[in-house]
């Protein structure tokens, strides 16, 4: 009778290790629209591919061919690497998502485990625009502005959100990447930050019955600010997952109307 338990508690153990196997590998797009009141109404309709947490997977086809045409610009919010991972599947990996359209980085805790000179010199020249305690700007036909705002990794003691701040236009439209979720501490109203892009957290990876040592990743009011954490697109120390998918975001940026705000 012992052997006849042991060997169906050993079948279940290998039927959830596959299970959890799998959900790690999945190819997941969160769509979603976003709308603010503030959004500047001249720009219309930006969409942003927001992917955080790569680390050793590889960017499949799917997930490009999905989203190609549909994404303005391509976030990726930290840890596109790790230790022990090649920089030729990095490399790929950039290169794919450069196929979406323009690409935006922050740095992650894990891309500094790695020689992330080499990091900087790949990205560099797939002309990734690195956002390190700095601001991109774009700005409509009729002159109104949107900033993309990016700060380095605050687990690292590398974030500066004065100095990413510094050099901003009051009454631009703000969006604010950073790795780590934990950068809404430090928002304040006079920021005028709209929108928050994280992740780092992989929604706790792996949950029993809803508990995890992180909050599953979704898109929370903090304030006066929508903060998305991601679940993100790979894992960590195991390629495994149990009660938070792995996720990827094209985010729909409009303006509020009477009907949908």
């Amino acid at each position: 009778m012992t052997l006849i338990l042991f060997s169906v508690a050993a079948i279940i153990l290998i039927i959830i290790i596959l299970f959890m196997i799998r959900t790690a590998f999945l190819d997941i797009v969160v769509e979603k629209d976003l709308f603010f009141e503030d959004f500047p109404e001249t720009f219309g309709t930006i969409s942003i591919f927001f992917i955080s947490d790569i680390h050793r997977r590889t960017v499949t086809a799917k997930i490009i061919d999905e989203v190609r045409g549909k994404a303005d610009i391509v976030i990726v919010g930290g840890d596109i690497t790790e230790k022990g991972v090649p920089f030729e599947r990095v490399e790929r990996n950039i290169v794919k998502l450069r196929e979406i359209g323009p690409l935006y980085f922050v740095w992650g805790n894990n891309d500094y485990e790695i020689d992330y000179h080499m990091l900087d010199a790949i990205l560099l020249k797939h002309n990734v625009k690195i956002l390190d305690n700095a601001c991109f700007e774009f700005e409509s036909d009729q002159g109104e502005k949107m900033e993309l705002i990016g700060i380095d990794d605050i687990a690292m003691e590398r974030d500066r959100l004065d100095l990413a701040l510094s050099k901003t236009d009051h009454a631009a439209f703000r969006i604010l990447v950073s790795h780590n979720p934990l950068v809404s501490e430090q928002i304040k109203g006079e920021h005028h930050i709209s929108l928050i892009l994280s992740g780092h957290t992989h929604g706790g990876q792996i949950r029993f019955f809803g508990f995890g040592p992180y909050e599953l990743g979704g898109i929370k009011k903090v304030k006066d600010t929508i903060l998305l954490t991601s679940n993100g697109y790979g894992t960590t120390t195991i390629p495994l997952r149990l009660g938070a998918r792995p996720e990827t975001h094209l985010l729909h940026l409009k303006k509020s109307s009477t009907n949908n705000s």
